[in-house]
Parts: C-alpha cells; structure tokens; sequence
C-alpha cells in the first residue's frame, strides 16, 4: 500500500476509536482496534489534560474530540485529499510549533503534514500537552509504518526544512525573525466576527450562542465581536444567549467576569450584561473574556468595506446568508478539512516546499 492509502486507513481507525467519547457519554466499542489497550489510557489523558489546564473543561474536551472523530473517516479524507498531488512530494522535515487556547487546536496542521508523508517535528504549547501523542501512538500501533514520522520535542528547535508556527502578534515577530530563512507559515491574531440586521430567528442566535460561548470563547473561530445596525435591540440577543448561563460556575470563566466588570464600571464605561456575559461599544476586534464588543454600522455596504480592508485580522465572518463567504450561525466551531486557518492552504504549502 502507499503512504496515502496506508495514512487514510490509520485515521479511520483513529476516528472509530475517538468516537467513543462524546459529551452525552464515554461507551467502549468492543470492535474498535486495540481498545483494551488504548481506550482507559485515554480516559486517562483527558482527565490529566482537564486537570493540567483550567480552561480545558471536560466537555470542551469532548466537543472537540467529538468533531474529529466525524471528520476522520476514509470517505470524508478521501474527498479531502482527491485534489491534491500527494504521490509527487519529496519528505522533508517539517516543524510545527502549536497553540494551546483550545483542546487539540493543532491537529489539523499534524495531520496535514501526515497525510503529504513529511517527517513531523512537534513542539506542544504546555496548555495542551497530553491528548496529541496519545493519539500519534495509537496511529502508530494501528500504522507501524508511521513510527518514525513523527517526533515530539521539547527543547530548542533544530535541523528542520520548513515550519508552521502559530501564536499571538508578538510572538510571530519572534517567528518571523528566527524562521527568516525557512519556508513557513506563521499564523498571528485572528478573530471572528458576526453581523446581525435585526431579522435573525430566535434559532439564528441560539445557534450563534455557541460560536460565542464554545471553549469559553478561546479560539480564533470564536465570536469576539458583533455588528449591529443603529438601534439594535440586544433582547431577543440577550434571550437566546440565556442558555449558556452555567458558563458563569467555571472558577476561571468567573474570575475573568468579575475582572473585567470592575475594570468597565470603574473606568466608567458603558455596557450591557446578563449576569454572565457584557456587551461593550468598542472598535477593536479582540474581546476578553467574557465580553463581547460591537459596533454599529451605517450601512452593509460599508461595512464590507471595512471588513476587507481588515481581512488580517479576522478568521471567520457569520451572518445569515448575507454573502456566500460568510459561515452560516452556529458552525464556526466545526471546521471541515478544508477550512484552512487564515485562508492558507496548508497541503499546497507543504507540497511545495
């Protein structure tokens, strides 16, 4: 078999085995490969990565593994992969240096390198250190072919031919210095939006709900902020929100709410807020925790305008259907395969390198 057919077959089995753990329950699947080896071991890791990492809440952990195990199957990374030139690439080294704001957030580049045969060098954020090389070991176990593709490294990063780096502003300066000579992608900053007109359902904005409150709002596919037009009414927003109030019993979630009020009412500034999330007039495009900001718009057409010539900035626009690149409500935290993080084609870079 061949690196694609054997990589393909190896993920399928990954994607069974997650798919015994999902939020409603954690059941064992007897026909799973290498279950009495693997599943308690994982049970395992998802409890050591909950208790390593506040942020990362048992069900944001599950919601997450839940979305890859319905992507890794042999028909939807058959799709994914069919355009691309796989059998035409030369191993290289390739390094990649991962966040670690939400569960797994560094799969995708993994897998990506995976399924193009480079030989992997993973430097984990310490946020989220536990769950991915459980999983490189399994694939390994199910795939011994893969054995020596992928290494895990701790220290100083060396002999490599290519990266993909992912962090905050300043850190991509660092990056963008240190990797000069390097092919690379270097992801900064990035956040997402939504643009309300007033006609939304009540399911719109439920849907909404959870591109604003999914892993506390951590991602860069999370809502930060909104664009409502002059008057906009925050009720019917507000109502469909409500049933994100348990957000508000998470210690951390807490803390970040009560810090940032007291910052607003002593600074004097104007908002709304429910009892778990605050709603602030401001033009950045970055929120914190627990707060949403918005702006008014004059009109969409403007708007847009705005939009495009701040495209750097932001990851993902939902709105309902008021352009075709827009996500619909609710599936922002669903990426498919071929949603790259900010628009880059990370197989096509890794093809040519």
């Amino acid at each position: 078999m061949d690196h694609k057919t054997i990589t393909i077959k190896a993920l399928n089995e990954l994607g069974r085995f997650l798919s015994q753990f999902t939020i409603k329950s954690t059941q064992k699947n007897e026909s799973v490969l290498l279950n009495d080896l693997f599943f308690d071991g994982f049970k395992h890791q998802i409890k050591l990565s909950k208790e390593h990492n506040g942020w990362f809440s048992e069900a944001n952990i599950l919601y997450a593994i839940e979305n890859w195990a319905k992507l890794l199957t042999t028909e939807t990374l058959d799709k994914w992969t069919s355009k691309y030139a796989l059998n035409s690439i030369t191993q290289k080294k390739v390094a990649i240096i991962m966040a670690g704001n939400i569960p797994l957030v560094g799969f995708h580049d993994f897998l990506c390198a995976l399924i193009c045969n480079h030989k992997i060098i993973i430097k984990q954020s310490s946020n989220d250190k536990h769950l991915l090389p459980f999983l490189v070991l399994y694939l390994t176990k199910v795939a011994p072919e893969l054995k020596e593709t992928v290494t895990f490294l701790e220290q100083k990063l060396e002999d490599f031919d290519a990266v993909i780096a992912t962090g905050s502003d300043n850190t991509a300066r660092y990056f963008e210095y240190y990797f000069k000579d390097k092919p690379s992608i270097i992801r900064k900053n990035r956040n997402s939006i939504a643009i309300l007109t007033g006609n939304e359902t009540k399911a719109d904005l439920i849907k909404l709900s959870n591109d604003v409150f999914q892993y506390y709002g951590l991602g860069c596919r999370s809502v930060s902020k909104l664009f409502v037009p002059k008057n906009y009414n925050f009720d019917a927003f507000f109502e469909a929100m409500y049933h994100w109030h348990p957000i508000i019993e998470g210690a951390k979630y807490a803390n970040n709410y009560d810090y940032n009020k007291a910052v607003y009412l002593m600074s004097e500034f104007k908002m709304l807020e429910n009892g778990f999330l605050m709603l602030k007039e401001d033009p950045s495009y970055a929120s914190p925790i627990a707060t949403l900001f918005y702006e008014h718009y004059e009109s969409l057409e403007a708007l847009t305008e705005t939009l495009n010539s701040d495209a750097d900035k932001i990851q993902c626009i939902v709105s309902d259907s008021l352009s075709k690149e827009h996500l619909p409500f609710g599936s922002t935290q669903t990426p498919l395969l071929e949603d790259y993080a900010d628009g880059v084609d990370t197989v096509d870079f890794l093809l040519k390198i």
